[in-house]
Order: structure tokens, then sequence, then C-alpha cells
């Protein structure tokens, strides 16, 4: 079992940057692939980043390439995901996901989900 906490949402201006956190429970934070996704209101849950069990492997959706980071600490069980020039469409409740050992992974594939976090940004 995996339990995995977000924080670090907020409201932010267009232009300006957030870091995401998520602190995962367990032993075996090293054997997954983390990902961040988000839902926009009316939308579906959209993939935005992963990140191998390693960090040595990333993908990112084309909507936030160049502007997003993700990177992870397996000493501190954390997964981050710097967020800078944020956009009004950036606006949305982001999740964090855990996959068993994979590289990168879709919503479906998701084994364990966190809470979520909301993060606004204005124009």
């Amino acid at each position: 079992q995996v339990q995995l906490v977000e924080s670090g949402g907020g409201l932010v201006q267009a232009g300006g940057s957030l870091r995401l956190s998520c602190a995962a429970s367990g032993r075996t934070f090293s054997s997954y692939a983390m990902g961040w996704f988000r839902q926009a209101p009316g939308k579906e849950r959209e993939f935005v980043a992963t990140i191998n069990s390693r960090g040595t492997y990333t993908v990112y959706a084309d909507s936030v390439k160049g502007r997003f980071t993700i990177s992870r600490d397996n000493a501190k069980n954390t997964v981050y995901l710097q967020m800078d020039s944020l956009k009004p469409e950036d606006t949305a409740i982001y999740y964090c996901a855990a996959n068993y050992g994979g590289t990168s992974f879709a919503p479906r594939e998701a084994d364990y989900w966190g809470q979520g976090t909301q993060v606004t940004v204005s124009s």
C-alpha cells in the first residue's frame, strides 16, 4: 500500500511559478514510476508528466513541455513538479500518482492516487 499526499498548490498570477510536492509512504517508493496529472472543471483527467523509478527518464505533455519539470528524491520518498511560466489554462486540480514498475503511464494505469491539490492561475 502506498499513500500519496500532495502539497504546494495555490493561487498565482499568469507568468508565475509554483512547486508541487508529493510525499509517499512506504519503503518501496523507489520501485514506482511517478506521475502528475490534472483535471480542470468539466474535463477529463489528463497526463502532465511522469518520471521513472530511478529518475532517469521523464515524459511531458506537449502543453507543459519547456515550462514544467518533474523530479524525484527517493531518499525523501518525494516527487516534485516545478511549474514555471504558468498560464490560466494550467488551472486545475493536480494529482500525484504511482505506477509499479513502469516508466511512463496513463491515468488508467495508475496503482495509487493522491487527493489532489488546487492550482489556480489568474490572468
